[in-house]
């Protein structure tokens, strides 16, 4: 793999359920522990956060239920496919988010898996659960929004299309 091929960040999976079933309230970057055929089961992009939590025990921080499947060509050295994965951060960031996890409400839910120059990195967020009548509110914020931008693009439609005719 050249150089040129490693950077950027080239996104695996995301857990757009999160972002519908809680408001994130703040986001961090971790590295993983990962081994070698959870790292080539990765690059074939395979991977699922639907499950997934992260837990704070013994002053580290764990990634619980995040379904990395079993590598193809895999032999022996084969992962189980939702072992829990040690994540890598600052002592510091793990010391806040265990105290802010501690309050009601709140949890620690992984948005998304990438590769950040060929290194494998998940996106964690210190969220609160929503209300069922938020979850309504934002869909319907969404659709009001879409509705909008449609209208407004008709318009403009329309409106070239007038020109057009005129001159």
């Amino acid at each position: 793999m050249t150089k040129k091929e490693k950077t950027g960040r080239k996104l695996v999976a995301q857990n757009k359920k999160a972002r519908h079933d809680y408001h994130i309230l703040d986001t961090y970057e971790c590295g993983m522990v990962l081994t070698g055929t959870e790292v080539k089961s990765l690059r074939q992009g395979r991977s699922s956060l639907v499950d997934g939590f992260v837990q704070i025990d013994g002053g580290e921080a764990w990634l619980h239920q995040a379904h990395i499947p079993e590598y193809a060509q895999g032999t022996w050295t084969n992962h189980s496919a939702r072992r829990k994965r040690k994540l890598l951060m600052h002592r510091a960031e793990i010391d806040k988010l265990d105290s802010k996890s501690q309050e009601t409400g709140h949890t620690i839910v992984p948005l998304a898996i990438y590769f950040k120059d060929g290194r494998a990195k998940v996106e964690i967020a210190l969220a609160k659960g929503k209300k069922e009548y938020d979850k309504r509110q934002t869909l319907r914020e969404k659709q009001d929004t879409r509705e909008s931008n449609r209208a407004i693009a008709a318009a403009r439609r329309r409106q070239r299309a007038q020109q057009a005719q005129r001159g």
